[in-house]
This record gives structure tokens, C-alpha cells and sequence, in this order.
């Protein structure tokens, strides 16, 4: 009787620890978007304090951005990010990642 019980204990600890691995791989899985999306907003912002970017770039850069986040809100709604949505996910990122550094090294006169 002993023995099953046991078992049992082990096989709950089996499951929790389980359950605690996916938990944390997803958790590190989504944490790169978030961490890549901050730091574009970071250059946004200060391409925008120390003249690099317009009015008008920085406002297209922000609205790429939120069209990111809405893309990952999509991806999330259904409870899993499968490896399409997260690909499509950096892809955006990446695009969006050269689409500021264009814009801030473009020869557009930022003054006024």
C-alpha cells in the first residue's frame, strides 16, 4: 500500500515539474518580442529627442510598432504562439528594426 502511494506522490511531481518546464519555456520564448519591441521604442523616442527622426517618421515608425503588438495580441488570443506566428512576429520586428535605422541616418533635415 505504501509502495502505490508512493507513486502516486512521484507521479504529481512528475506532472507539476513538467508543467513547470513548458511554463517557463514560453514564458522565455516571448520574452526576446518584448524585450526587442522596448528597445525599438527606446530608439524611436531618442531619435526623436535628438533630431535624428521627423515628426512624421516617428509617427510611422510608432504606428509599425503598433501594428506589432496587435499582431502579437492575435497570436496570443488563441493561448499558443505556434513557430509561424513567431516567425512572422520577428520578421516584422526585423523590418521594423531597419526601418528606423533608415530613417534615422536618411539626409531629411530634421531641424523645424
Amino acid at each position: 500500500m505504501r509502495v502505490k502511494a508512493q507513486k502516486k506522490v512521484m507521479k504529481k511531481i512528475m506532472i507539476i515539474a513538467v508543467m513547470l518546464m513548458i511554463s517557463i519555456a514560453a514564458v522565455q520564448a516571448q520574452t526576446p518580442v518584448n524585450a526587442r519591441q522596448k528597445a525599438q521604442r527606446v530608439r524611436i523616442a531618442e531619435g526623436r529627442a535628438n533630431g535624428d527622426l521627423t515628426k512624421g517618421e516617428t509617427a510611422l515608425l510608432n504606428k509599425q510598432q503598433r501594428n506589432i503588438r496587435r499582431s502579437e495580441c492575435v497570436a496570443k488570443a488563441d493561448g499558443v504562439v505556434t513557430v509561424r506566428e513567431r516567425r512572422e512576429l520577428h520578421r516584422q520586428q526585423h523590418r521594423a528594426n531597419h526601418a528606423i535605422r533608415r530613417a534615422k541616418h536618411n539626409p531629411i533635415d530634421r531641424k523645424g
